[in-house]
């Protein structure tokens, strides 16, 4: 069928999400492209269909987040809605973070966090992370292509980010802490991009269910998977080959 781009509001899981375009879309095949904890909110894309058999192929492409996150604590998650573990006094200014946002450009080694959806051994690090137990994980390259401070206050720093597919922005924020050598814990996350999408190509559950209740449609909303993959090259097919290729993504 194709992809539709979902704003996530908070409090919901990506697995939530999708079960809900299921449902107001009545497909019976949808999946994510990539997992946005429940506190998080922006570009979810959703692929719909047989065009979930495309996950495995969709090109690699950089995320975009806007982030908020305080100094002074950390927590078991990382983030505000965690176990406080330690605090400290914060003696960090906002020319301090920016000097310390500089050392985090480029590429970096980072640890994926305990709560998380990466797997270790066939289970996910949640899931070990919820039974108390901490696993041996090993650091990944990514890379940080933009890292700004858009702004300070009351306390709250706020980040534009650019970076690589599997950077864990939770941790970024971690390291900046420990950098600064106070700590820091998450407070808001938006995905602003993702696989080229922006929040302005996207639609709330919302507005979805609106236009279901409503006889609508949902004309407009779903981007044709070529689209996906226009960038890839171009590959012309006999016409037994297409119709082998259409009978098995029916299946």
């Amino acid at each position: 069928m194709g992809i539709i781009c979902i704003n996530k509001p908070e409090g919901i899981t990506s697995f939530g999400a999708v079960s809900k375009v299921k449902g107001i879309m009545r497909v019976k095949k949808a999946g994510h492209t990539g997992t946005l904890d429940p506190m998080a909110t922006g570009v979810l894309p959703v692929m719909l269909g047989s065009s979930t058999r495309f996950l495995d192929f969709l090109p690699d492409s950089d995320k975009g987040y806007k982030a908020s996150f305080i100094l002074g604590k950390t927590t078991d998650t990382l983030d505000i809605t965690g176990k406080v573990i330690t605090e400290s006094e914060v003696t960090a200014e906002p020319k301090d973070v920016e000097a310390a946002l500089e050392s985090f450009k480029g590429k970096i080694m980072q640890l994926p966090p305990m709560f998380s959806a990466k797997s270790v051994d066939g289970v996910r690090l949640y899931d070990l992370a919820r039974q108390g137990v901490e696993v041996e994980r090993k650091a990944c390259e990514v890379e940080i292509r933009r890292l700004e401070l858009l702004g300070y206050e009351n306390g709250e720093y706020t980040i534009d980010v650019l970076c690589s597919k599997g950077t864990y922005i939770r941790s970024l924020i971690d390291d900046i802490g420990s950098a600064l050598g106070c700590g820091a814990v998450m407070t808001e996350l938006e995905r602003t991009q993702a696989m080229g999408f922006t929040l302005e190509n996207c639609v709330t559950l919302d507005e979805l269910q609106r236009r279901k209740d409503s006889g609508e449609g949902f004309d407009g909303l779903i981007v044709p998977l070529s689209e996906v993959f226009k960038d890839y090259k171009k590959i012309i097919v006999t016409e037994a080959q297409t119709v082998r290729i259409t009978t098995a993504m029916r299946r």
